[in-house]
């Protein structure tokens, strides 16, 4: 957060300096402004790279950074109010319209303004990424043979076999595709499985860019109520039912929202229901590998005790790695294996052969074991610190159960409360965090809010977070 705050103030103090040049001025070197400004090498290239894209200055390899010209003046707009029209009328003999909504999404993806405590983040806070073992693992990935080649459309073999044997069972590699991170193996699974119009069962709460998926496909999410021990099987077994669905999509592992682990007496229930629906389970396995040092042994994969097909498993390392590290794996058997690719190849061609390799080299260090271990013990130190100080300030603020894994909690507001009216609050307070009602897809059962406590520093900055949440709800409450 420091290096980026850094790069921005530098950045700025560039552009108010533009006027001192004509265009093609040269600007002053690298280390003159590393000298002047006491930052680091980094910080000068980043805020130039920051300026180039910007359209500001031009970088000449070797000879430094120039003033660019100035800017042609803009073209009137044009009028765009025919779209409207076109993008209504492209929906109208749809069953279900396709509503395409990314704020759900949004909400952990976009970075909260300077100083804001980020309780609504979705990713690991740079201290916590490796980032040292990542640009190692790049750079001995670019000097592999044929690493800049075309990968085979399915993935490298070895990265297949690595992500076959982490999901166990009779898994092989000739059943896993490398897609380009969950997000994308989600929308090829749902694409494959379900047709536009078709209900799918979903987990209430879940993922909000899982609902978001099925909508812009124009799918009809059913919800499922979930309790501390997942999925309820008779309620699965009503909704199949009921529905006629033919997909169930789930995370039995610390589930989002509700951090829950599906327990060992519901797995086989989960898989025999879908089963006698002639339905298959879609298994979001998204936080393997953010268990907390308290955890104890994990169950397996849902797809590790399917030998029938049923489970479409999805896999990734970015929660564990990087926003940008997309490498993920789905992982299927029968004939649906084949529709998989067929929707892959269309929508992606392949994920790029680089970062396949640089994926190999990564898990296959040492850095790798090293890096789970420190994350596991972090996070857990962040659950704590963050569960402590919730009790001690905001006891009013319910919270049914600490999970041994994943990044966030889920709590539910006391009855009555504006979740917006909170979220609005907690910003101007200085805090960020992400309402509930995204993860429902039907009327939720009451105001929830989800505090993430992986984006942010540590212990010491959760204790603030949670402090100025005190002051927003006491505005409200």
């Amino acid at each position: 957060m420091q290096e980026r705050s850094s790069v921005t103030d530098l950045a700025e103090q560039l552009r108010r300096e533009l006027d001192r040049y004509s265009a093609g001025g040269k600007l002053p070197s690298s280390r003159s402004l590393v000298d002047r400004f006491r930052v680091s090498p980094v910080t000068v290239s980043r805020a130039l790279a920051q300026l180039a894209a910007e359209g500001l200055v031009v970088t000449r390899p070797g000879a430094g950074a120039f003033r660019a010209a100035a800017r042609p003046v803009a073209a009137p707009a044009g009028d765009t109010s025919w779209q409207e029209v076109a993008l209504s009328a492209d929906g109208a003999a749809d069953l279900v319209p396709r509503s395409v909504d990314a704020s759900g999404v949004l909400v952990s993806l976009a970075a909260p303004p300077p100083g804001v405590v980020e309780f609504n983040g979705g990713y690991l806070h740079p201290s916590l990424q490796p980032e040292r073992a990542m640009s190692a693992a790049l750079a001995r990935a670019g000097r592999r043979p044929g690493a800049w080649g075309r990968p085979p459309t399915e993935g490298l073999p070895e990265l297949r076999e690595w992500f076959a044997r982490s999901i166990g069972g009779a898994v092989t590699a000739a059943e896993v595709l490398i897609t380009a991170g969950g997000q994308s193996a989600l929308t090829t699974a749902l694409r494959a499985l379900a047709p536009p119009g078709a209900p799918v069962l979903v987990e209430s709460p879940t993922y909000p860019g899982m609902l978001a998926i099925a909508r812009s496909a124009g799918l009809r999410p059913v919800p499922v109520p979930v309790d501390a021990d997942g999925v309820k099987p008779a309620l699965l077994a009503d909704a199949f039912r009921a529905t006629g669905a033919r997909v169930f999509v789930c995370q039995p592992l610390f589930q989002n929202p509700t951090g829950a682990v599906l327990a060992p007496e519901r797995r086989g229930e989960v898989l025999r229901i879908a089963r006698e629906a002639g339905a298959f389970v879609v298994e979001d396995d998204f936080v393997r590998r953010l268990v907390h040092e308290d955890a104890g042994p994990l169950p397996r994969p849902l797809a590790a005790d399917d030998p029938d097909g049923v489970v479409v498993h999805v896999g990734s390392l970015t929660k564990a790695t990087s926003p940008s590290f997309r490498v993920s794996a789905l992982a299927a058997r029968g004939p649906v294996l084949e529709r998989l690719r067929a929707i892959q190849i269309v929508d992606t061609f392949f994920v790029p052969r680089p970062l396949q390799e640089a994926a190999l080299e990564l898990v296959g260090s040492p850095a790798w074991p090293r890096h789970l271990r420190t994350i596991s013990a972090e996070l857990k130190a962040r659950r704590d610190a963050m569960t402590a100080a919730l009790r001690l300030e905001l006891p009013e603020l319910a919270l049914p159960h600490i999970p041994s894994g994943g990044y966030h909690l889920w709590l539910r507001l006391p009855d009555g409360t504006d979740e917006t009216a909170l979220t609005a609050a907690a910003l101007r307070a200085g805090v960020a965090v992400t309402p509930g009602r995204p993860y429902f897809s039907a009327e939720p059962p009451a105001g929830h809010v989800r505090l993430s406590f992986a984006a942010v520093a540590g212990p010491q900055e959760i204790k603030e977070g949670v402090r100025r949440l005190r002051t927003a709800c006491d505005e409200l409450l």
